[in-house]
């Protein structure tokens, strides 16, 4: 039988990947314009504000955005920033710049995606002085690292690697000072679906044998094998946007199951309404006079359809377990 070639950057299947990044970006420009929450670098990524979007859209990346930071926060206070951060697939994501303006920086903060995501992005932050003004500020000497794929500083570092080759990514992150003895927090959203069980196995169990204190935080679909699991799957595949990792995303137990069976002590997983309902409920009635809502089922459809799944391990008993919502 012939040997399958290996993925490419040019594989459609990747390219439509990629667009992804487009539209998560494209969807939070839009909902911080209408002040579900601030971000003030999302702007300098996509400029336009855009076409309007659903109420119920704008709601889900409100849950999103502030369940995922909920978390992240807790963590870098829980290890007081004396950590580093991972972001898989991080795309246009600014999370370095709000945790700059919070007083939350990590020891380092890395991001990695596709190199050509990656250059995008370096092309931005060299052109864009609030993104790199930041980043300089935090840096000892005169000169960044700057390479067409990987942007490297003190405190902040984008790579271009392929997150499916683990040995290649563990290779780019150390040659980058990545520290496997601090405690590391590792984040996805809507990462690991786009990648085989096989492959997302391997990257959790990577993470699990090379940091002794850490949390995985993933974000993504679940409940998948519905009629509107399927409705979404194949509003996906008209974009040539195949879920290779479906299979992980049929129940919050198979979500927790791939932590638990690649080295992990703990992993809680709760859908995006049990989180919704979860948030500061002052701020979730304030985003909740922005719009009126029309469909209210449709919203609690929608984020039944999306988790949050977190894991952690705990050398150094610092209680990271206890991290919850």
């Amino acid at each position: 039988m012939a040997a399958r070639r290996p993925f490419t950057d040019s594989d459609t299947a990747d390219e439509a990947v990629r667009t992804t990044c487009d539209d998560a970006t494209i969807c939070k420009r839009f909902a911080t314009s209408k002040g579900y929450w601030k971000d003030s670098c999302l702007q300098y990524f996509v400029r336009n504000v855009g076409e309007r979007k659903a109420p119920e859209i704008n709601r889900g990346y409100y849950a999103r955005v502030q369940g995922v930071n909920l978390l992240l926060d807790a963590f870098l206070k829980k290890t007081q920033c004396l950590c580093q951060v991972i972001n898989l697939g991080a795309g246009l994501d600014t999370t370095f710049w709000r945790l700059k303006e919070e007083n939350l920086l990590p020891r380092k903060f890395f991001e990695v995606d596709f190199p050509t995501v990656v250059a995008r992005k370096i092309h931005y932050i060299k052109t864009k002085p609030p993104l790199s003004k930041p980043i300089i500020e935090e840096h000892s000497s005169d000169t960044l690292l700057l390479e067409p794929h990987a942007l490297d500083s003190d405190r902040y570092c984008i790579i271009g690697a392929d997150l499916r080759d683990v040995s290649g990514l563990d290779e780019k992150l150390k040659k980058f000072q990545l520290d496997p003895e601090l405690p590391t927090l590792l984040l996805s959203e809507c990462v690991l679906v786009y990648m085989t069980p096989s492959q997302s196995s391997s990257l959790a169990r990577w993470a699990a044998e090379t940091f002794h204190t850490a949390m995985f935080i993933n974000y993504e679909q679940v409940n998948m094998s519905d009629r509107f699991g399927q409705v979404m799957i194949e509003n996906l595949q008209r974009r040539q946007c195949s879920l290779a990792g479906v299979e992980a995303c049929q129940s919050l137990d198979s979500q927790r199951e791939r932590f638990l069976k690649t080295g992990w002590e703990n992993a809680e997983a709760l859908d995006m309404m049990t989180v919704y309902s979860a948030l500061p409920q002052e701020d979730v009635a304030r985003i909740e006079r922005l719009e009126f809502l029309d469909e209210k089922e449709l919203l609690q459809q929608l984020l039944q359809h999306y988790c949050i799944c977190w894991a952690t391990k705990d050398k150094l008993s610092l209680g990271l377990s206890q991290l919850a919502f």
